[in-house]
């Protein structure tokens, strides 16, 4: 199993995190015959491919990895050309597909569980108000797929110019939104709590109260506390009983806490390390389902991954607060 990371580099204490993410998969998963061959991307496009080649070169038969969408658009042609699938840890879904399988946690299956559980609790009518960015564009996207999958009116989409004054983005937002039940917030950080502010604010004086949403982005942002109109906003997250045991783990092995990206590391390599075992394609093996390092996980034979992803709200507090468990991925309304 050949491991694309950045280790070299300014990532190169990310990829080593993330090595170690994969060699504890490997140790829970198969005790021997299976062995886990790192390889060095660089952190670059080019440095990815030439990787990926040294990998197939050397026997890999499964590629873990790499990193970033820019760098698995370089490693998709020389392993589609030797056969050899590819577990990735971008979250661009447009890199799914022809053997690359897309195990980071994407837009779209944040945004389909979020809408779904507002969908679930009345919502029917919903909009975004989002910067004009492929990771905007993407909650856009996802956004009209969610609500004609749930047979609901098309939403209200408004895109800002990134460096666009958020205040004044949420006024342009309501122009079309502003009587929606639920409104989707694609901004982090200072820019979403000004963004919800205005918003809210407009909403109420006009009669209205939708409920807020946004990405998680915002699970590890206790400052959105401090917004009121950010207090009970909803957002889609990892299953935090997982990832609390799989941190746990980690710190016991290697004294320090994972960065993020190191529980789909985890889950790549597992997924991989089984269907070696097994003798099986990676979608075949993890086709029922993973018990994942972020919470349960099911990929689709188009390279698509389906995770099964809690439901949180913000909370004055610094923990977000569970609304709803994290659901076994099943396949359906892909």
């Amino acid at each position: 199993m050949g491991m694309l990371l950045p280790l070299s580099g300014p990532q190169a204490p990310l990829g080593q995190a993330m090595l170690n993410a994969g060699s504890m998969a490997l140790f829970d998963e198969s005790q021997s015959g299976i062995e886990l061959a790192p390889r060095d991307t660089g952190g670059t496009p080019s440095g990815a491919a030439a990787a990926a080649r040294a990998a197939i070169a050397d026997g890999a038969r499964i590629l873990v990895g790499p990193l970033t969408s820019a760098e698995v658009a370089a490693v998709a042609g020389p392993a589609q050309a030797a056969g050899v699938p590819v577990l990735a840890f971008t979250n661009d879904s447009q890199r799914a597909g022809n053997g690359v399988w897309v195990l980071g946690i994407t837009p779209e299956q944040q945004v389909r569980r979020v809408v779904s559980a507002a969908a679930a609790r009345g919502a029917r009518t919903f909009a975004l108000g989002a910067p004009d960015t492929d990771f905007g564009r993407a909650l856009a996207n996802a956004l009209r797929g969610a609500t004609a999958d749930l047979g609901l009116p098309p939403p209200s989409i408004a895109l800002h110019p990134a460096n666009a004054e958020p205040a004044m983005a949420a006024s342009g937002a309501r122009v079309s939104g502003g009587r929606a039940d639920a409104v989707l917030i694609g901004e982090s950080g200072e820019r979403a709590r000004r963004f919800a502010a205005t918003w809210m604010t407009e909403a109420q004086a006009g009669g209205t109260s939708p409920r807020l949403m946004g990405t998680a982005l915002w699970l590890n942002d206790p400052s959105l506390g401090r917004e009121p109109a950010l207090v009970d906003a909803w957002f889609a997250g990892p299953d935090g009983r997982a990832r609390a045991r799989f941190e746990a783990r980690y710190r016991d092995a290697f004294r320090e806490t994972p960065p993020r990206v190191a529980a789909t590391a985890y889950d790549a390599a597992a997924i991989a390390t089984r269907a070696l075992r097994n003798g099986e394609s990676p979608g075949v093996t993890a086709g029922a389902g993973f018990p994942g390092a972020d919470g349960p996980v099911l990929l689709l034979p188009d390279g698509r991954t389906q995770r099964g992803l809690a439901v949180y709200a913000v909370s004055p507090g610094s923990e977000p607060l569970l609304v709803e468990q994290a659901p076994v991925p099943t396949g359906a309304g892909s």
